[in-house]
């Protein structure tokens, strides 16, 4: 997703993206302990991902 998508989100959407983005990343961690992941690039995208959202929180808070 890009940042110009996120910045017109809420910062409630915006909470439940990020929620959403963290059990991705867990359940794709998951798979690669278990050997089941075959696309292991998408570990850093969702990384990359939750960043941004976290970035545009932030900014959010800090402009009010």
């Amino acid at each position: 997703m890009k940042a110009k998508d996120l910045k017109l989100k809420s910062l409630s959407e915006l909470q439940k993206l990020l929620n959403e983005e963290k059990n991705k990343l867990f359940n794709l961690k998951l798979q690669k302990k278990l050997n089941k992941l075959k696309q292991v690039h998408l570990i850093k995208f969702t990384k990359k991902n939750i960043a941004r959202i976290l970035t545009i929180i932030k900014e959010k808070t800090k402009n009010g």
